[in-house]
C-alpha cells in the first residue's frame, strides 16, 4: 500500500493521510492556550502546512474556543487545497468538565461561532462530537443537513459512534468521516473502521499514538512494555522512532485511516510527519498486527 496516496473526503476533497490535530496547541484537560507565546502555535500550525499538510483537525471547545482562533490567525486566508475540519456538539466548562449538547438549536449556535473564529463562510467538515442521548440521532443529523444545505458546512462527521451508530446514521444524512478512538493497541473500534472501509468513510483516530503510551515511554502499569520493546525493535531498523513506527502501521493498516497526531513541538511535528515515509515490510507489520490480537 502507498501511505502517501490522497484521500478524497466526502468524495470531493483530496487530503493527505497524515493531518494535523490541534489539541496539543491547548494546555492540560484541553483548557486555555498551551503557549503563553501564542506565536509558538501560530508557528507550529505553518510549518505543518509548509511540511504538506492538508487537513487540520480542530474543535470549538478546544481552550475552548482557543484552537479555531489559533487555526485563523495562522492559516487564514486559507490556501487552496487546505481542509479545516472542526467539531461541535460539546460545551467545556473547565479541566476535562465538559457535557454534550446536541440540540438543534445549540447545534446551529456552536456552528455559527465556528465559522465566525475561522473566519470562514464554510466549513470543509463539520463533526459532532458526541451524540447526544437525550435528542434524538434524527434531529441532530437534521440539523447538521440543514446547515450543509445552506452552505455553511461541506461535509458532516461523527465522533465516538458505533457501528450500528454510523449504519443508522448513514441512513438520515451523508457522513463523511469518523472520529474514534484507535490506535495500535486500542482496536476496539475495528467494526466501526470496516465499515468506513466498505462506504469510503474517513477515519480520524484519536489518541493516534496512545495518548504517548505508544512514543516509547510504555503505560504507568507496564501492560504497554511488549508492545514498546516491539515498536523499539522495528523502530530501530528503520533508523525511526517508536511513534514513527505506530503511526506507520495505521498508515499501512488501513487506507481508511487519516491519523491526525497532535503536538506543541516543531520538533515532534516534523518526527510525526516522516511516518509517512515509513514502509513496513510484511513480516514487521504482521509482528505489530498481533500485538493486540482479541482487542478488535
Amino acid at each position: 500500500m502507498d501511505t502517501r496516496m490522497p484521500f478524497l473526503l466526502g468524495g470531493t476533497l483530496p487530503v493527505r493521510r497524515l493531518g494535523f490535530g490541534t489539541g496539543g496547541l491547548v494546555g492540560p484537560g484541553y483548557w486555555g492556550p498551551r503557549h503563553e507565546d501564542p506565536e509558538r502555535s501560530v508557528a507550529l500550525l505553518r510549518r505543518a502546512v509548509e511540511r504538506g499538510v492538508t487537513l487540520i483537525d480542530t474543535a470549538d471547545n478546544y481552550g475552548p474556543d482557543v484552537a479555531e482562533e489559533l487555526v485563523a490567525t495562522a492559516l487564514h486566508p486559507y490556501p487552496d487545497g487546505l481542509v479545516i475540519a472542526t467539531k461541535g456538539g460539546v460545551v467545556r466548562t473547565g479541566p476535562d468538565v465538559w457535557h454534550i449538547a446536541g440540540r438543534p438549536e445549540q447545534l446551529r449556535a456552536m456552528c455559527d461561532a465556528s465559522l465566525r473564529r475561522l473566519r470562514t463562510d464554510a466549513i470543509d467538515l463539520y463533526q459532532l462530537h458526541r451524540l447526544d442521548p437525550d435528542v434524538p440521532m434524527a434531529d441532530q443529523l437534521g440539523a447538521l443537513r440543514e446547515l450543509q444545505q445552506a452552505g455553511k458546512i461541506r461535509h458532516i462527521g461523527l465522533d465516538s459512534i458505533s457501528a450500528a451508530e454510523l449504519a443508522r446514521a448513514r441512513e438520515l444524512a451523508p457522513i463523511a468521516s469518523v472520529q474514534n478512538r484507535y490506535n495500535l493497541l486500542d482496536r476496539t473500534s475495528e467494526e466501526v473502521l470496516k465499515l468506513c472501509e466498505r462506504t469510503g468513510t474517513a477515519f480520524l483516530p484519536w489518541f493516534p499514538l496512545g495518548n504517548g503510551s505508544l512514543t516509547g515511554g510504555g503505560a504507568a502499569d507496564g501492560s504497554a512494555d511488549p508492545a514498546a520493546a516491539t515498536l523499539t525493535a522495528i523502530a530501530a531498523t528503520h533508523d525511526a522512532t517508536p511513534g514513527q513506527i505506530a503511526l506507520a502501521w495505521l498508515l499501512h493498516h488501513s487506507p481508511a485511516l487519516l491519523p491526525t497526531p497532535g503536538t506543541g513541538s516543531p520538533a515532534h511535528l516534523d518526527e510525526n510527519l516522516a511516518a509517512a515515509h515509513i514502509c513496513l515490510t510484511d513480516e514487521e507489520f504482521a509482528r505489530l498486527d498481533a500485538l493486540a490480537a482479541g482487542s478488535a
